[in-house]
């Protein structure tokens, strides 16, 4: 008797959800931004060079920040470009959102974890950022804790955009902004500064996480600034005293580097294998 009345209480309440209007299921809040008052916070000019294709080697350049592969560079590698430049700053580059095949602990990610291929990256493959709560977290911190014992100064996480691309997985926005202030606040943990790569569309929520913002072909896309996007741009972080850098790979200076100097932005002309060549709107 009491197993048929919980049926018919059960089906009874199956019904009342059925015509109840729907509710929209909230978003959880993000994590608090964690502090890191001993962290490099990039002054709005200062001069810099992005090489990933190889480790740079002396003669250096004079800039103030060298943002180089974090895996290939060694602490001496670090060491040097400190010791040549007083001041100088040196950003450790790792993928926080792909699989790289090529890299040393690549069979340490789980099948599961691992989606369709980035197009056009031989080797590299999308990552379920959803699981950072797990073994891919712990691949992830594992790399920050590489990064802070080889000497860097901050971190540049690269793919953090992967609910934007055909990644296998149904990322959402929300994914997205758990994942990058999760990221954010790992590296703060460990005294990195660190640098929001892209992401254009959630900049405005995520700027409280991140200390400075590097950008590939804002210009080449007119999505630069507020005025051009139609909400929030990357001149918001000027505004906020966080340093913007920008790199385009098509476009001429003449196209580009009069915007962004009037913008306050950190902006190069670089090659899309990030090799040594560079042409530095202002400065040097």
């Amino acid at each position: 008797m009491r197993h048929r009345v919980r049926l018919i209480v059960a089906a009874l309440a199956a019904l009342f959800t059925c015509l109840a209007p729907a509710v929209p299921v909230q978003a959880a809040a993000l994590p608090a931004p964690v502090s890191c008052a001993g962290c490099w916070h990039p002054a709005l000019n200062t001069s810099w060079q992005w090489q990933l294709s190889s480790v740079p080697s002396a003669p250096y350049l004079d800039v103030a920040m060298y943002d180089i592969d974090g895996f290939d560079a060694t602490a001496g590698d670090v060491s040097q470009l400190h010791s040549t430049k007083s001041g100088r700053k040196v950003v450790c580059y790792i993928s926080a959102g792909t699989y790289e095949d090529w890299r040393p602990d690549a069979g340490k990610f789980p099948s599961g974890v691992l989606g369709d291929d980035v197009d056009g990256w031989a080797g590299e493959r999308w990552l379920d950022i959803r699981q950072y709560t797990g073994t891919l977290g712990t691949i992830l911190k594992a790399r920050m804790d590489m990064c802070a014992s080889k000497g860097f100064d901050a971190v540049e996480f690269d793919n953090v955009d992967g609910y934007t691309n055909d990644s296998g997985f149904p990322l959402t926005a929300n994914d997205q902004l758990n994942f990058n202030a999760w990221l954010a606040n790992e590296a703060h943990g460990r005294g990195l500064s660190v640098g929001l790569k892209n992401d254009n569309g959630q900049l405005k929520a995520l700027q409280p996480y991140f200390d400075w913002a590097l950008n590939e072909e804002c210009w080449t896309y007119g999505e630069c600034t507020s005025a051009q996007t139609g909400g929030y741009g990357y001149d918001k972080y000027v505004a906020a005293g966080k340093a913007v850098f920008n790199v385009e790979y098509d476009l001429a200076t003449s196209k580009f580097c009069s915007k962004a100097n009037a913008q306050n932005f950190n902006s190069l002309k670089k090659d899309l294998d990030l090799t040594a060549y560079r042409v530095p709107c202002r400065g040097v």
